[in-house]
């Protein structure tokens, strides 16, 4: 079945940088598009970044971009988010998910908590 698992969050100061992970299974990873969302309390998820099947095509929500790189590694079914200058609006869990604008599945994983704070 689909499974998402996230990892790499943490607690990390006001400027500083983190990097996530997500191992993808389940389905034809070098098929489908992949994009990073987040959930912070009280607030609804958002679409974070996305990247095309070769990694060609990138888009940002316009909070992060000039800050986050969204990268893949079809070889291993992996996708990443290179998060630096975070601020702490960005605290919040994030999760991955299949699909461009909109997630493929309804399936989430755990996801991986980022706090900025000093």
């Amino acid at each position: 079945q689909v499974q998402f698992v996230e990892s790499g969050g943490g607690l990390v100061q006001p400027g500083g940088s983190l990097r996530l992970s997500c191992a993808a299974s389940g389905f034809t990873f070098s098929s489908n598009a992949m994009s990073w969302y987040r959930k912070a309390p009280g607030k609804e998820r958002e679409l974070v970044a996305g990247i095309s099947t070769a990694a060609i095509s990138r888009n940002y929500a316009d909070s992060v971009k000039g800050r986050f790189t969204i990268s893949r590694d079809n070889a291993k079914n992996m996708v990443y988010l290179q998060m630096n200058g975070l601020e702490p609006e960005d605290t919040a869990v994030y999760f991955c998910n299949a699909g461009w604008r909109s997630p493929n599945y309804d399936y989430w994983g755990q996801g991986t908590q980022v706090t900025v704070s000093s």
